[in-house]
């Protein structure tokens, strides 16, 4: 089966650990964990960036195998969540500077291909997240107010 949005037919991808155990070798606790979880999300990092930190400077490989939770849920516990979900306010940005783009270049008839195929993302994840209560049922993308959403 191939892409929706490329021309790409690939099944690759990385998995997680079969091990669900925290290494031995780790040294951190759980609360220890959530404390520096909830002190990146203060600095205004998203949930993904928090994970590749404690990963690469504290050796924390899968946080869930750590504390018993995913990084959301502790950010949602301590009422440090992002407004909107991390994959549609990445998808809203991408439109922005795609549309920033076009202001520029008119003629680019590519990028305006590429914004129809991110701003169709957006109003499929948008309908996904609705049916999940991840968002309000009135919310919607509109072009002139998503650079506010972004900011």
């Amino acid at each position: 089966m191939g892409r929706m949005y490329s021309s790409g037919k690939g099944i690759s991808g990385s998995a997680i650990p079969f091990k669900r155990t925290p290494p031995s070798w780790l040294k951190l606790t759980s609360e220890n964990v959530s404390e520096s979880v909830c002190k990146l999300a203060k600095k205004g990092l998203t949930p993904s960036q928090i994970g590749v930190i404690l990963r690469d400077s504290h050796g924390i490989g899968q946080i869930k195998a750590v504390t018993g939770t995913k990084v959301l849920r502790i950010l949602k516990a301590s009422g440090l969540a992002p407004a909107l979900p991390e994959d549609l306010y990445c998808l809203i940005k991408k439109a922005v500077s795609v549309r920033k783009h076009l202001e520029r270049n008119r003629k680019d008839k590519e990028s305006k291909f590429r914004l129809i195929l991110v701003e169709s993302k957006i109003h499929r994840l948008a309908r996904y997240y609705k049916t999940t209560k991840a968002l309000p049922p009135s919310w919607k993308y509109e072009a002139a107010t998503a650079s506010a959403l972004v900011a």
